[in-house]
């Protein structure tokens, strides 16, 4: 992922701050559990292609 891209992208629900998780290519919003995909070097920041988080899941960054 592209660090300037990665600087601009905000969660489109809270708009706050995303995780990057480089080994399952996925952005996190810890605020509302939410693991958005990265499919081909592009972010899918759509809510319904979103992965809701469990409780027990540990959210690091």
């Amino acid at each position: 992922m592209d660090k300037k891209l990665l600087a601009i992208l905000v969660c489109p629900l809270c708009k706050g701050p995303l995780v990057y998780k480089k080994t399952e290519q996925e952005l996190i919003c810890k605020a509302d559990r939410l693991a958005y995909p990265i499919r081909d070097d592009i972010p899918v920041m759509l809510q319904e292609e979103a992965r809701e988080l469990p409780a027990e899941e540990e959210v690091e960054g």
